[in-house]
């Protein structure tokens, strides 16, 4: 099948990226995709198929030597996938594929792979210097926020029950509340008895819980608390909750040190990406595409 007024992309392997593009996009084979998903996918193939042989034309790929023994490996793997051979080769058939074209296309997909980390691998080292200043450029990002560990009870409001709806919700919520006061240790104990919230099975435990993970009114309350201090009854989209805040957790600044390793890997990506790109423009650029 192919979209109406496309020009049909010669080559058995392109039918090999319909199948990878389909299977990623919508964990569906091209033949079960509707109209519009497989023009979308026809569009992505061609653009994918169209690079790879972009790659695979250039002085780099063809000094790529793939060993059969990967190749191999690389077969068994989709193989493996099916429950049993007759089915992946119905499922070859479907795709208008076979072993052999299968093999080629993985031997492609395997050179390109090859031939972009060989053109990435020149990329310049990132320095101390380079690491030190995208910490300092970007402070905030290695903050870690305040955290508070908490527990809540909870009582739903739904005007289907008697008992749930908002007056006798609150009343109910409101007694609890006035039998706390005096046992906050308690508090896991009456969580388990009266919270209608699935966390009653852990004693209405929130864990540890940043500013913005709340519903807002139970947020900007949590973060006005002390440690080891319940709050007043409090009103959510979900219904009535009492609060504890059992520990505050300050944020701090996460050092140098410890986001190194992350910032030089972040920036070695970056600029191996970059290397790679420029690379593909000066090929664009070279066959006029």
């Amino acid at each position: 099948m192919t979209p109406a007024g496309r020009q049909v992309i010669t080559g058995p392997e392109f039918h090999y990226h319909l199948l990878r593009n389909a299977l990623q996009v919508f964990n569906r084979n091209p033949h079960q995709l509707d109209a519009d998903e497989y023009g979308k996918i026809y569009e992505k193939t061609e653009r994918s198929f169209a690079l790879e042989s972009l790659v695979l034309a250039s002085d780099e790929a063809k000094r790529v030597v793939i060993p059969e023994r990967i190749l191999d490996e690389s077969v068994a793997l989709v193989v493996a996938r099916y429950p049993n051979p007759g089915e992946y080769l119905l499922d070859l058939s479907r795709n208008s594929l076979d072993e052999q074209v299968l093999r080629s296309a993985l031997r492609r997909e395997l050179i390109f792979d090859a031939t972009m980390q060989r053109v990435a691998f020149g990329c310049a080292e990132v320095s101390d210097i380079d690491v030190g200043l995208f910490y300092e450029l970007h402070r905030t990002r290695f903050a870690a926020p305040e955290t508070r560990i908490a527990r809540h009870i909870m009582i739903t409001v739904n005007p289907d029950f008697p008992e749930n709806r908002r007056d006798k919700a609150f009343g109910r919520m409101t007694q609890i509340e006035s039998k706390l006061k005096a046992r906050i240790d308690r508090f896991h104990e009456f969580a388990v008895r009266y919270s209608e919230c699935p966390t009653a099975m852990q004693g209405g435990r929130l864990g540890a819980v940043t500013r913005g993970q709340l519903y807002d009114a139970l947020d900007a309350v949590l973060f006005s608390m002390a440690a080891a201090q319940i709050s007043p009854v409090v009103e959510s989209e979900l219904g009535f909750h009492i609060l504890l805040c059992e520990k505050i957790k300050p944020g701090k600044q996460i050092p140098l040190s410890d986001a190194a390793p992350g910032i030089r890997r972040l920036l070695w990506e970056r600029r191996r990406r970059r290397r790679q790109q420029d690379w593909i423009a000066s090929l664009q650029g070279e066959s006029g595409i």
